[in-house]
């Protein structure tokens, strides 16, 4: 079966996934004010269920970091978290439905240097908010999707205090020696060996992590609050007791449906972008079915709902690390969400002795990577009209969070858009006292000043050919422009002749003849 055909390549990058995944899925669940197993099961949920139904061979879904302020705030505005998890429910009936009457269309207007920015931000944003716990300061509620956090401290001021007050020399140097094997793993001359090629990097970081802490010193050796903490499942009993299950009473609560409204247009639109910029990364530039994934999305989250898990996203952190470790195909979403299943129900306590600074080294390396220098100097070549909304975008989502870097992103890059239609929509060419004018695109009002700037600046006596043949469509307002020029162009000795566009469905200057 073509599922099963890139598995040599799959299960080695859903490790990697995984490894990146159990970190994100704690941590966001515990950010967003739920229990920290709901992330876990909608890390389950995401990469079994959306991973096999999605059109997507390298997104991974997941517990979305964007949405961490949204759900926090809910959860206390219905009254807990049982009541919180029917509004997942709705909300993924919403996103089922927004697939089948091709919803997904609106995330193919979001500009290429506002994606890439976006990509670029979030590598940035991973980074910053793993060096706390590359030195020690391992406290899961630092927001992981904004600029501030609960404490009222920020990115940089999160990193200065884990330095003053919480720096562990152990967690510091686990870190430092995981990511210069993350580093040294990337070279061409491991990639090449037979051998070497076969060990996951991620897999060895955390082994090295495991070993380092096993053999420190009990002044360097980290204590339970630096290691991974997941709950230990021993029978059906403690499953059930570690999951929270929906109150359907909050169905007749209005109130619920306006949180699941909230959830599925911004778990939508994450979803969306994160697929494009997936697709963007695949070395094979495949393309995906938005309105697919917007299905998979809501089934997805319906199921997660059901289960006690916190909202689901398609999430570019886990979709890069896929992509970067190799990942080619489906599986590695669905073993990734297999493996998080397994190490729930049976390896919590090994798992347990993973070192948060092992898993920040994965993870800053990660976000390194989204920041490739070849990166900044493609959008800098790229002219000012991609350049500037590509660090817009960056610097806002640094300082904000991600939606309303990519808010404001949108908007600039729209600027530059109607900016560059608005400079070079009409031409001026004179030779002696002969004009031409031609109109090289879709003519909107915006237009009408440049034109009218030009037909003004026309002397009289001159002979003028207005040529509309590439025209595909002319807002009244050019219309009624040219009009106006041909009516008082008699008066002023000018000749005017004007050429229509082939295309027979545009009714041009029907008021200049």
């Amino acid at each position: 079966m073509k599922l099963f055909s890139t598995l040599k390549n799959d299960i080695p990058a859903s490790i990697v996934v995984f490894l990146v995944a159990l970190p994100l899925c704690l941590g966001i669940a515990v950010a967003s004010g739920a229990p920290p197993f709901a992330g876990i099961i909608t890390g389950i949920v995401g990469g079994i269920v959306v991973g096999a139904l999605s059109d997507s061979k390298l997104s991974v879904s997941g517990p979305a970091a964007g949405l961490t302020t949204i759900v926090l705030a809910a959860i206390a505005q219905l009254g807990g978290f049982e009541f919180f998890l029917a509004a997942v429910i709705i909300s993924g009936v919403i996103q089922l439905i927004l697939g089948f009457i091709r919803g997904g269309i609106i995330g193919h207007f979001f500009p290429v240097s506002v994606i890439t920015g976006m990509l670029s931000a979030i590598g940035l944003q991973i980074t910053l908010k793993q060096i706390p716990h590359a030195i020690g300061f391992d406290f899961f509620d630092i927001d992981l999707s904004s600029f501030t956090d609960s404490h009222g401290h920020n990115s940089f001021s999160e990193i200065w205090i884990g330095l003053t007050e919480y720096f562990s020399l152990g967690a510091f140097m686990i870190c430092a020696i995981s990511l210069v094997v993350l580093f040294v793993w990337d070279m061409p001359a491991i990639k090449k060996n037979p051998i070497l090629a076969l060990i996951p990097a991620p897999l060895l970081a955390v082994a090295i992590g495991l070993i380092m802490n096993s053999l420190y010193s009990e002044e360097l050796r980290l204590s339970a609050e630096h290691l991974v903490n997941l709950p230990i499942i021993d029978g059906p009993d403690s499953l059930m007791a570690s999951m929270t299950f929906p109150n359907f009473s909050a169905f007749t609560n209005p109130a619920v449906y306006t949180v699941a409204v909230t959830i599925a247009i911004v778990g939508s639109l994450e979803s969306l972008l994160s697929l494009d910029a997936a697709d963007k990364l695949d070395p094979e530039k495949r393309i995906s079915s938005p309105n697919q994934e917007l299905k998979a999305q809501g089934i997805g989250n319906i199921i997660a709902g059901f289960l006690g898990g916190i909202p689901l996203t398609a999430v570019i952190v886990r979709s890069s690390a896929n992509i970067n470790a190799g990942g080619k195909g489906k599986m590695s979403a669905i073993i990734h969400g297999a493996l998080l299943l397994v190490s729930a129900l049976f390896l919590a306590p090994f798992l347990n002795y993973i070192p948060y600074a092992a898993l920040a080294a994965i993870l800053i390396h990660v976000g390194l990577k989204l920041n490739k220098v070849s990166i900044y100097k493609k959008a800098i070549k790229g002219g000012f009209d991609q350049m500037v909304p590509f660090f817009i975008t960056i610097v806002t989502i640094l300082f904000t969070n991600l939606l309303v870097g990519i808010g404001v992103g949108m908007v600039v890059g729209v600027i530059f858009v109607l900016k560059a239609n608005f400079r070079s929509a009409v031409i001026r060419t004179r030779v002696d006292n002969n004009y031409l004018i031609q109109l090289t695109r879709s003519m909107y009002f915006f237009n009408k000043a440049q034109l009218r700037r030009i037909l003004q600046r026309i002397p009289d006596g001159a002979n003028v050919l207005i040529d509309g043949t590439r025209i595909e469509f002319i807002d009244y307002d050019i219309e009624q422009t040219i009009s106006d020029f041909v009516e008082t162009a008699e008066m002023r000795n000018i000749t005017v002749t004007i050429k229509r566009s082939d295309i027979a469905s545009v009714d041009m200057f029907k008021n200049s003849l």
